[in-house]
């Protein structure tokens, strides 16, 4: 179901800079060194992650399985699912409006207290008194032009929580030509999910989850830090953006993405979270919205076992937490696939722990990016 728009004013933000082995909050519990790791008991879940779900059109090969470690220690068998990180099934863009006079027909959006709204150029006049602050001002006044970080160095100088101050007051937005056509990763879950004694957080998690386009769900994004710089990190209609380490990503679920109806009236599958869990439409088939979740946005029937509901589009997360136990092999499983011979690029004052040589030392700065993207 389309997300629930106005025709001013919103608020999201950019995709975090994904790293090529992050650890995963969740990873806390791994087998001892030097012993065997048990043997995860995979008749207990009655879940199971449909492989054939995906469109192939989004992967970059096909799925396939391997043993895993998870969080808990278990080992068991998970799927190998290789995104290329564009969407398969619909058009990337547009994002930020060019003149004040833009309607919502050129433009994507924002999102602000759960509420998504097109980013039009109606939109662009409010901002100050959106957010209370004169300091708002994203056009030219004399001719109506918007400024817009259209090459690709001002994409990586403003797309990211450091913004160049160059670039305040500017929507930001980036081209996937300027990541080579896309960021492929690896999503590695396992293929029967099981529960975990107590859920898992997912801020600071690149990715919660894939969409079955081959695009990623992104964890929440970073707001403050874009709004501080009083910068607009626009998304399509579609709910997702680019940005030069993680490529095209979904911070929102808007109903463009491929999903796929169980015919009893129950939401429609859209993805699967990292622990393996399904994920679905918020709304179920008449419109309504199941009032049983837990905190983690999940609930279980007799026919799906348990799965997620995803969050509105304007709520900037997919799910609440992680029920289920995730592999410890990167972010639950997350690694970059580095185009030909260019690693994954890496922004000076990125947040992730590590980025394109599998290595996490610390936080990124201009100091270390480099050397750690090899």
């Amino acid at each position: 179901m389309p997300a629930l728009r106005q025709p001013f004013s919103a608020l999201l933000g950019f995709g975090r800079n994904r790293a090529a082995t992050v650890l995963a909050a969740s990873a806390l519990a791994v087998a001892g060194c030097g012993s065997a790791a048990p043997k995860f008991d995979q008749a207990t879940s009655p879940e199971t992650v449909d492989a054939a779900s995906f469109d192939p059109a989004g992967l970059s090969a096909p799925v396939t399985e391997e043993d895993c470690t998870l969080s808990s220690g278990h080992v068991t068998t998970c799927l190998k699912i290789q995104l290329k990180g564009a969407p398969a099934d619909h058009a990337v863009g547009p994002f930020c409006p060019r003149t004040v006079y833009d309607t919502a027909d050129h433009a994507g959006i924002w999102f602000k207290d759960g509420t998504v709204y097109d980013l039009d150029g109606d939109f662009l006049k409010g901002l100050a008194n959106l957010y209370g602050d004169p300091v708002w001002k994203l056009y030219d006044d004399t001719t109506g032009a918007v400024r817009v970080t259209d090459t690709r160095e001002a994409c990586a100088a403003a797309a990211r929580p450091d913004v160049d101050p160059a670039y305040n007051n500017y929507c930001v937005e980036c081209s996937l030509d300027y990541v080579g056509g896309g960021v492929g990763s690896t999503l590695l879950i396992p293929k029967k999910p099981g529960p975990r004694s107590t859920p898992a957080g997912v801020l600071g998690l690149p990715a919660v989850g894939a969409a079955l386009n081959g695009v990623p769900f992104e964890g929440p994004a970073p707001v403050a830090a874009i709004l501080k710089n009083h910068t607009i990190a626009a998304l399509d209609d579609c709910g997702g953006h680019v940005n030069l380490a993680v490529g095209y990503h979904y911070h929102a679920a808007t109903g463009c993405s491929r999903k796929i109806e169980k015919g009893d009236g129950h939401a429609a599958l859209i993805g699967y979270a990292i622990d393996g869990y399904a994920m679905h439409a918020m709304s179920e088939g008449d419109g309504t919205t199941p009032t049983d979740l837990d905190d983690c946005r999940g609930h279980r029937d007799a026919t799906r076992g348990y799965h997620y509901h995803v969050a509105g589009a304007g709520e900037n997360l997919f799910i609440g937490c992680l029920h289920g136990e995730t592999a410890v092999r990167g972010a639950g499983g997350v690694e970059p696939v580095p185009g030909g011979d260019d690693p994954t690029p890496c922004v000076a004052g990125q947040t992730s722990s590590c980025c394109g040589d599998g290595t996490c030392d610390g936080p990124e700065t201009a100091a270390n990016c480099t050397a750690d993207c090899r």
